[in-house]
């Protein structure tokens, strides 16, 4: 059944543990609720690892209270704002663990707020959320450095699976301690500095995205490798983005026009014909 939500939905929520989904219908949010006969009044889930602080950005209270309760219950410390320039400012002065965006904000909407955060080098996990069918959207949030993407209407086990699934990923890259030879990486008139997260050529800093950045330093990392589309989505966007392998190519594509003096005749990022591609073996 589909009906309002209700001011005191979050606690009847909590007494009764219902599935809810959101979906939006000209301009109103509705909250789907299906019950379960067999359904158990659900326990908060004790943190697995340090707490987080996660921040959520998402003009319509309802969904926003929703998204933090279920956070919280992974463990983790949530602030929550209702428009985009607020979410912009907080992010690029606080530290968090992991962004949920929305795409749909008053003022300064989520894609412009998500550019702005990776122009100012912000490389926090970003999770948007967007209630548009289109594929448009997503796509350009993945060009822009999301980390990830919701369409509405979602599941809540679906939301609190993709974000453990990005903080676990967080994790990984963070304790992997690669050897100091990997943190820095020169080819040519090339170099790459993890460390850093920045990338020069000739002496001077070319201005990447986050997704950009990790997709040339895995491949930098494995010269002469070669990678399928479908290995590289794997690698830097995760396996939730199977069937947007398009989505490598416009990268690779940008990555070029970047830092090759001639895009069409790459001397870095090599194309690998019925395959994929491969990082230049020539240092």
């Amino acid at each position: 059944m589909l009906l309002r939500p209700p001011r005191n939905l979050v606690s009847q929520r909590s007494r009764i543990g219902l599935a809810i989904q959101f979906t939006a219908i000209s301009n109103e949010t509705l909250i789907q609720i299906a019950l379960s006969p067999n359904l158990q009044p659900r326990q908060p889930t004790m943190p697995q690892s340090a707490e987080r602080h996660i921040l959520v950005v998402e003009d319509q209270a309802d969904i926003a209270d929703l998204i933090a309760m279920h956070v919280r219950d992974l463990g983790h410390q949530v602030t929550v704002v209702h428009n985009g320039q607020s979410g912009f400012e907080l992010a690029s002065n606080r530290r968090f663990d992991l962004i949920v965006l929305d795409v749909m904000l008053p003022g300064r909407d989520g894609l412009d707020v998500l550019r702005g955060l990776r122009q100012e080098r912000v490389t926090t996990p970003i999770l948007m959320l967007t209630a548009r069918s289109g594929e448009i959207d997503r796509v350009l949030g993945l060009e822009l450095g999301a980390d990830d993407y919701l369409t509405k209407p979602f599941s809540v086990l679906e939301l609190t699976a993709r974000v453990k699934a990005i903080l676990r990923r967080a994790d990984l890259a963070k304790t992997a301690a690669p050897s100091e030879h990997t943190r820095r990486i020169m080819s040519g008139e090339l170099v790459i500095d993890e460390a850093a997260h920045e990338v020069s050529l000739r002496g001077r800093i070319v201005g990447l995205t986050s997704k950009e950045f990790d997709l040339l330093f895995h491949l930098a990392r494995h010269p002469g490798r070669a990678f399928t589309r479908a290995q590289l989505l794997d690698a830097i966007w995760g396996t939730t983005f199977e069937g947007y392998e398009h989505n490598v190519n416009t990268h690779i594509n940008r990555l070029r026009s970047k830092i090759e003096v001639d895009p069409a005749n790459p001397v870095y990022v090599l194309t690998v014909r019925g395959l994929g591609y491969r990082f230049t073996d020539q240092r």
